[in-house]
């Protein structure tokens, strides 16, 4: 058996030649309409594009409460054509995506718009790729395997959190095997994007509070990541600024338009940090409850981003010191050690203030191998973490988050 020491070599190099490719590749960003009423300019857009079909994918709560209303009557007036698939749940499944794309191929659709949180626009990043490569969705899973052009994607983030309106991967869950799995190519990045504040003033504290700790824990780990840029330091570095300032505020008054555009130019920012940087550990096994439990994505991640920190912390004490001083922490002359804690000891408080649990309520004691085997063959390959943890210390990692109870 190769020891664990000798793994991590394999590990830093395949992540070595990672960092390199990606130098190669064109990460574009989507054109970005930005401000309250954005979503009705990108409509705009999407019409001047000559697009006289549309797919709109989304979710049945966001057509039950008319938030999509205002973007229905403008693309109307503009004699943009469109059918709505709202049939995206959290954590979307292959069949949901298959289901979509029959939708799209029965109505002759020729491009496709996400209203919503992650799963919708990764369920459209899927059904565009599917719509024009003929592979199925389990052989796109990893990175570069969209072999042909996706169909033309425009997306309007409802949270912010994902960031996916600006990343190249898309998370899709296979029930049948309890497995989620990311696809991963610059070909899924949206052609055009809409940061609109104003959809975003009636989510509820606790989504507001869940999808800002996962656009924090997309910051955080970019910042974190062996694989860090100056271009990515920045973004990571401008995110966690402004989640720190503003998120409390969108938590607390849902109707701030300030702090809710704020943050969504945060979630925007981490998006394009983790895109090249990546993200870790967190993501890894935030995945996995998410396969097991349906956990939601943030949430999972918010539960679990102190508790890596802390592990990672060694590694990475200049980092996590530097995240501090962003976040408003650095008072006087304190040393880089203290303001390593100092920045895990606020993202704890973040947590406590918003009422996010410190375990995971249906983590069974039996899964936990499976679970760890899971995460870290997706981080090791995947993630440049800044410290690696073995099986045994995964399995303990994990154990900590289970209920009281167990």
């Amino acid at each position: 058996m190769i020891p664990f020491s000798i793994k991590v070599l394999f590990f830093r190099f395949f992540q070595f030649l990672l960092k390199w490719s990606t130098k190669l590749l064109n990460f574009r960003t989507p054109e970005l309409f930005s401000g309250p009423g954005s979503s009705l300019k990108l409509c705009e857009h999407i019409a001047a594009q000559g697009v006289q079909s549309l797919l709109i994918v989304t979710d049945a709560m966001l057509v039950k409460i008319g938030l999509l209303q205002p973007m229905q009557d403008r693309l109307k007036q503009l004699g943009v054509n469109f059918v709505v698939y709202d049939g995206v749940l959290p954590n979307p499944t292959i069949e949901q995506i298959e289901t979509g794309l029959a939708m799209l191929r029965k109505e002759g659709c020729t491009a496709i718009l996400a209203i919503g949180g992650g799963s919708s626009i990764d369920a459209a990043k899927v059904i565009a790729a599917r719509a024009k490569n003929p592979h199925k969705i389990v052989h796109m899973a990893g990175l570069m395997r969209v072999i042909f052009k996706p169909m033309p994607l425009y997306a309007v983030p409802t949270t912010a959190g994902t960031g996916s309106e600006v990343t190249i991967a898309a998370v899709v869950s296979d029930p049948s095997t309890t497995r989620k799995f990311a696809i991963m190519d610059p070909k899924l990045v949206p052609i055009g994007a809409a940061l609109d504040g104003a959809l975003m003033t009636g989510l509820p504290p606790a989504i507001t509070a869940a999808t800002g700790m996962d656009a924090l824990t997309h910051a955080v780990e970019a910042y974190i990541s062996r694989n860090h840029t100056p271009a990515t330091d920045r973004e990571a570095l401008e995110a966690t600024r402004l989640i720190m300032q503003n998120l409390p505020t969108a938590v607390k008054d849902g109707q701030n338009i300030e702090a809710r555009q704020n943050m969504a130019l945060a979630s925007f920012k981490a998006g394009v940090a983790f895109t090249t940087a990546g993200v870790g550990y967190v993501h890894a096994i935030a995945h996995n409850f998410g396969a097991y439990y349906h956990v939601p994505h943030g949430l999972a991640n918010a539960i679990i981003l102190p508790r890596v920190l802390d592990f990672s912390k060694p590694d990475c004490t200049p980092r996590l010191a530097r995240l501090a001083e962003v976040s408003g922490l650095k008072k006087g002359n304190e040393s880089e050690e203290q303001l390593a804690d100092a920045f895990i000891a606020k993202v704890r408080a973040l947590n406590a203030e918003f009422g996010i649990p410190t375990q995971v309520d249906k983590l069974r004691a039996q899964d936990i191998p499976e679970i760890a085997d899971k995460a870290l063959s997706e981080a090791h390959w995947f993630y440049a973490v800044p410290r690696y943890m073995d099986k045994p210390e995964c399995e303990s990692f994990i154990r900590g988050m289970l209920p009281q109870a167990a």
